[in-house]
């Protein structure tokens, strides 16, 4: 082989292995995006299904109104000493609220529920033990609420609406829960501390001075607490005064078409342009 020949053979081979260089390097840095694509779609997706998992669903705190109205309710899970008297003050102002029940009290009380479903007041649920709730699972937490609902279902012919967690204890499992039984879950923006025993004169001003109080407020008592039945009269005739009108849960909440804000107040739906 001459000198000019043995040079081109170089050449060639010098410009063979530039070229499968070149293609090696091509394939390599394909083989880089593919995965780094691949990569971060999963993280993309990771990101998506805990911004989703980690979204707050909540109960129903209060509600947009324009008019004054306001929910008063009653947590029945203890006692009933005073039940007749409360409803007796109710239908004296002719006011309708909403009775949160346990299926401990309904089962001990089924007289009582008979009485405030005929006076015209809401039957609510308030679970079946008055558990935490959300300590439990999905399934456990549709048992608690399912639970008293076929007892009132059976004892009156009616099915319940409102659910409120016992001690306004919740989390999305609980909302799924309450959902997928049919339930809108209740909490509230007024508590009237009733449950603490400080007295008639302290559960009113409680509540007639308290920061939320407004249009679309839901008022919290309980018909087993102490002073409760003594303050009520006055309360209803003070807030009557400041110009509210009582009404019932489900007559207080939107039942379909809207949105809830970050502090829990219903909205109506704002429709779309």
């Amino acid at each position: 082989m001459t000198q000019k020949e043995t040079e081109h053979e170089i050449r060639s081979i010098s410009s063979f292995i530039r070229t499968g260089l070149f293609i090696l390097s091509i394939v390599l840095i394909a083989s880089l995006s593919v995965a780094y694509g691949q990569n971060h779609l999963s993280q993309n997706a990771a990101v998506s299904t805990a911004n989703q998992s980690s979204e707050k669903k909540l109960p129903i705190y209060c509600v947009e109104k324009k008019e004054k109205k306001i929910a008063l309710s009653f947590d029945a899970a203890w006692g009933n000493e005073d039940t007749r008297k409360i409803l007796r003050i109710l239908k004296k102002n002719k006011v309708h609220v909403t009775f949160f029940m346990t299926g401990g009290w309904i089962e001990t009380y089924p007289d009582d529920v008979k009485a405030i479903l005929k006076a015209g007041h809401e039957l609510g649920n308030h679970s079946e033990n008055h558990k935490q709730m959300s300590k439990l699972s999905l399934e456990d937490c549709k048992s608690e609420i399912m639970k008293p609902h076929e007892k009132v279902k059976k004892l009156t012919g009616v099915d319940m609406r409102v659910f409120r967690p016992p001690y306004g204890d919740y989390n999305n499992t609980l909302i799924e829960a309450a959902e997928s039984c049919g339930y809108h879950a209740i909490q509230w923006d007024v508590d009237s501390l009733d449950w603490k025993d400080y007295g008639t004169d302290s559960i009113i001003q409680t509540v007639l001075n308290h920061k939320h109080l407004g249009n679309g407020s839901i008022i919290l008592c309980h018909n087993g607490a102490k002073y409760t039945a003594d303050a009520l009269d006055t309360l209803i005739r003070e807030l009557k005064k400041k110009g509210y009108s009582f009404v019932k849960m489900s007559d207080l909440i939107y039942e379909t078409d809207y949105e809830m804000d970050a502090e829990g107040r219903q909205h109506p739906k704002k429709a779309e342009d």
